[in-house]
């Protein structure tokens, strides 16, 4: 009986030693502080890359020449930034940051998505059926776009050893809707050296 008395305290005490060295610790960071824990793209980069590319086209010549002949600040639609890297990059939060960008500017209008037009047409539609005829949300006022922010996103790898660099590269274009002409072209590189 005392063996047994014994036997279970000894597995009562590997049991709680077993799970004190399986515990897991969580630490509340500042959103904007850098960790790079798997060398993968992450959103520190995303951010670093959206901020520094809407920099440079808002401040391009070429961009405030097509302000200054528009006659007013110019309304963008950020589209597609596809994503032909090896790595899976969700390109909704990345299109994201660059719409915050471009909307805290002050320097562009922004208008939006495809996806979410449809879901502000679906709103006015019913609207139309069901708001007071004073409150309803009128057709044909939205604002076109003049231009639209589109690109890629590739990345080139090298490896040695244990070592291996990852090099990702952010094309993008901005393009006048009507005419089609390129009024900025502009490419952001993060390069990562990661050791195993």
């Amino acid at each position: 009986m005392q063996s047994i008395s014994r036997l279970s305290c000894s597995l009562i005490i590997m049991a709680t030693v077993m799970l004190a060295s399986c515990s897991r610790s969580v630490t509340r960071v500042e959103p904007d502080k850098q960790i790079d824990l798997s060398g993968r793209w992450n959103d520190g980069d995303s951010k670093l890359v959206a901020a520094k590319m809407v920099s440079d086209f808002l401040s391009s010549e070429r961009y405030k020449e097509y302000a200054r002949e528009k006659g007013h600040r110019p309304t963008i639609i950020v589209g597609l930034v596809k994503n032909a890297t090896s790595e899976h990059i969700e390109p909704e939060n990345y299109i994201k940051k660059f719409e915050v960008e471009i909307f805290n500017s002050g320097l562009a209008d922004l208008v939006e998505a495809k996806e979410f037009r449809e879901k502000l047409r679906e709103e006015r539609a019913e609207q139309q059926e069901f708001a007071s005829p004073d409150t309803a949300a009128k057709w044909g006022r939205e604002i076109g776009a003049d231009l639209m922010l589109f690109g890629t996103m590739t990345s080139e790898t090298d490896a040695y050893k244990r070592k291996k660099t990852v090099n990702y590269i952010t094309t993008l274009y901005l393009t006048d809707v009507e005419t089609a002409k390129r009024v900025w072209y502009g490419q952001e590189e993060i390069k990562k050296l990661i050791t195993n």
